[in-house]
């Protein structure tokens, strides 16, 4: 790839313009029923005959409070509290008032406060089972990332991480299981995202896919359902789950800081290019047709409406708060001509990119976390 060129949008997401609805709706899952799915993993293993720890004093840091921090999702949560479903959902219909203000035309005309309640806890239903999915994703990002990083201070803390990650596919599922309805299938969207991440040779790339987009934009989802949510089970699942997930957003941008510094123009055009791609898929997952299409209501239909919403465009927006100043960070946004920062533009995103960074942030999570047998305040 010559040094002035990118790959159209076609060659990246698939299709040219990024708010093509048909486009979007387009890709569906053909394997729904399948309990087991295999993707190709092209990296090496990388041993290390440096033990010296400590040469990265900050991944050093991060591995000594992961040995301190770990939690116990079986013991150290109130899974003896009852959680209504239904009384839930109507304490957060708030998320849906603009919708029910205006529905005439639409397929929510005719909508009882049944069908709204449904619809809330379904919403939520598909957004913990999304949860659960891409922690499964960041499982197996996190142990490919123990294999194939050379310095003996990130495998370190990456195996601390597989231990999370296990921790919160558990708690989401018990979750799920136990107080909800099931779960949902993984959106198609974030498998497609998970199989590029995974299948891509390289480990920065395992690095900026999961540690810095999807666990970035997780941290930042995490923190909206915790606010909205009046279940205080589920409010104290999330806060130990983002203490978490702070350090591991740290981890991906003080690894790749270093990195990409030694990185030249058409390499980090590469990461570039592959950032927009996440982007891309982790905001198109959100639009949750599979809802709708349990609703008995077709997404082509529903969806300009939701997408007219100005308070979901703005929920949309903030999830990439975390993403765009880590992005900067790490030289990403101004790389080469700012090809990042132009399409981070086109998404509505930029005003994002002067927040603080997870690298500096994640000392507020840890301080913040409530301690096993503490009751969450909301």
């Amino acid at each position: 790839m010559a040094i002035d060129e990118y790959s159209a949008n076609e060659e990246i997401i698939g299709r040219d313009q990024i708010n093509d609805l048909e486009a979007i709706l387009s890709i569906t899952n053909t394997d729904v029923d399948s309990v087991i799915h295999t993707v190709e993993d092209n990296a090496d293993a990388i041993f290390t005959w440096d033990y010296e720890k400590g040469q990265r004093p900050a991944l050093n840091k991060l591995y000594e409070k992961a040995k301190h921090a770990q939690w116990n999702g079986e013991t150290d949560l109130p899974w003896d509290t009852e959680v209504d479903l239904e009384k839930n959902a109507e304490l957060a219909r708030l998320q849906w008032s603009a919708l029910e203000q205006d529905v005439t035309g639409t397929p929510l005309e005719h909508f009882s406060d049944a069908d709204f309640i449904k619809l809330s806890i379904e919403s939520d239903n598909w957004t913990l089972s999304q949860f659960m999915h891409g922690e499964q994703g960041a499982l197996l990002c996190t142990a490919k990332i123990v294999e194939t990083v050379p310095w003996i201070d990130a495998k370190y803390y990456a195996s601390t991480q597989v231990m999370d990650e296990a921790r919160h596919v558990e708690v989401f599922a018990k979750y799920l299981d136990e107080k909800h309805e099931g779960h949902y299938p993984i959106n198609a969207h974030l498998k497609m995202l998970l199989d590029d991440i995974i299948n891509d040779s390289r480990w920065d790339m395992t690095y900026l896919g999961m540690q810095i987009m999807v666990e970035g934009l997780a941290l930042a989802a995490f923190g909206f359902m915790r606010e909205m949510t009046p279940d205080p089970l589920l409010k104290q699942l999330l806060r130990y789950v983002m203490s978490d997930e702070a350090r591991h957003v740290a981890f991906g941008v003080l690894s790749l800081k270093e990195y990409y510094g030694e990185l030249s123009t058409p390499e980090l055009r590469e990461r570039q290019e592959f950032a927009f791609e996440a982007a891309i898929r982790m905001r198109d997952r959100f639009m949750q047709q599979e809802v709708w299409e349990r609703m008995g209501i077709k997404p082509k239909e529903i969806l300009p409406v939701v997408l007219q919403d100005e308070g979901r465009g703005v929920f949309q927006q903030m999830l990439f708060s975390k993403i765009v100043p880590n992005c900067k960070k790490l030289g990403l946004l101004d790389a080469g001509d700012g090809w990042l920062r132009q399409k981070f533009t086109e998404m509505g995103v930029i005003a994002f990119e002067d927040w603080q960074d997870t690298g500096e942030e994640y000392e507020a999570f840890q301080l913040a976390a409530p301690r096993a047998g503490q009751a969450e305040t909301a």
